[in-house]
């Protein structure tokens, strides 16, 4: 007598850049997947897992590139595909899908909330530029501008960037139909009457072939020998054609376009408040950890001062800018010196019912933590209170 197939069944595999964790039901198949190129390894999963089934790997090595591994594993039978990692990843490398479609059954049943994704463009000032598209380091920013040939050989004409009217006048009076000016432009023709030995005046005229070839470069005005032509540009609109927004799934609210966009035209909320501070005095210096993972690169070492500027003190080693940086806590899951960095979380932008999981989900997500004092095997590396390691 042949055995009925037992239910759940568990698998995990790799496709690429996604890890791929599978609870198969008896009538419906959750996966929870994992986008390894956009974890960093904060361990905000690892945290909030009410199943305890998140733990972390090797999490420096793996976003410096020296491992081809995940900075996080996930227990695949522990799971239970609730999503709440998913509802907190701040970088969006968590998923749910239930049979093949992307879902969150707990959102949709009011039982946890998400973030609050309140990144925007104002469209009247923005005035299309690259800046922001430049300095996303989550490739957050959709410019959909048409591309001129400033930026690609394939793009469209310069003159066409802008919204404009050109008028081209001939005086009559004046010109004597010598042709230069077609010589010299493409846009501009001569016609000329036949001629015969019955005179030796010239007849014709000088005319536009088309006026939106025109860009109103006024070379056929400063050729002309008789200043016979007059030629007008007006521009309607200096702003080019197209949108500039963000996507509020890949934004991560580092505030890089907020607080270099030259119009103020951006504005956003952090998705996570606190404080967090470095303190280089317990930075062995060298390794530069948390600047390779720091996911806003708003940690960096600080160019050397000269030495008669340093007047006896010691100098900082690393540093952090705090307006960038979003308080994931990447940086002090990575750092192998003892309580080089300090995160003191103090709340979520959320959106939707704040059940009691999620309280106590977020009392545990706003305990204060410091780097820890290395790595060893993976999944053995821990975070450590701030009053355990005595940075307070």
């Amino acid at each position: 007598m042949a055995m009925s197939t037992m239910f759940p069944k568990f698998s995990k595999k790799r496709e690429g850049d996604k890890v791929v964790m599978e609870q198969k039901l008896l009538q419906t198949t959750n996966n929870l997947v994992l986008d390894i190129k956009e974890c960093t390894g904060c361990g905000i999963c690892v945290e909030a897992c009410p199943e305890e089934a998140i733990t972390f790997g090797l999490v420096g090595a793996a976003r410096r590139g020296a491992i081809d591994e995940p900075a996080v594993s996930i227990d695949e039978q522990k799971c239970s595909y609730c999503g709440v990692c998913v509802c907190l990843c701040p970088f969006s490398a968590l998923k749910i899908r239930v049979d093949g479609e992307e879902r969150l059954p707990i959102v949709e049943q009011e039982g946890f909330p998400q973030y609050d994704r309140t990144a925007k463009i104002d469209d009247e000032k923005c005035i299309r530029c690259t800046i922001c598209e430049d300095v996303c380091p989550a490739d957050a920013i959709d410019r959909d501008v048409p591309e001129f040939e400033g930026a690609s050989e394939t793009g469209e004409p310069r003159q066409t960037a802008l919204k404009s009217s050109t008028t081209f006048e001939v005086d009559t009076e004046k010109c004597n139909l010598c042709g230069i000016c077609a010589v010299v432009c493409s846009d501009i023709e001569i016609q000329r009457q036949p001629l015969s030995g019955a005179t030796t005046k010239l007849e014709g005229e000088v005319r536009r072939i088309a006026e939106k070839d025109c860009d109103a470069c006024r070379v056929c005005v400063d050729i002309c020998p008789e200043e016979a032509i007059k030629v007008e540009r007006v521009v309607e609109s200096k702003k080019l054609d197209g949108k500039v927004e963000i996507m509020p799934e890949d934004c991560i609210t580092c505030t890089w376009c907020e607080v270099t966009c030259p119009e103020e035209a951006i504005t956003m909320d952090k998705l996570i408040e606190g404080e967090i501070e470095v303190y280089p005095s317990k930075c062995p210096g060298g390794c530069s950890t948390c600047v390779d993972v720091c996911p806003t690169r708003a940690l960096y070492i600080p160019t050397p001062k000269p030495a008669h500027e340093l007047a006896g003190e010691q100098e900082a080693n690393i540093a952090i800018n705090k307006d960038l940086c979003i308080k994931c806590g990447a940086c002090v899951v990575a750092c192998p010196a003892e309580d080089a960095i300090v995160l003191k979380r103090t709340g979520f932008h959320m959106k939707g019912k704040e059940t009691d999981l999620y309280k106590k989900i977020l009392e545990k997500l706003c305990t204060p933590r410091t780097s820890k004092v290395k790595e060893s095997m993976h999944g053995d590396t821990e975070l450590k209170q701030v009053g355990e390691a005595g940075a307070a």
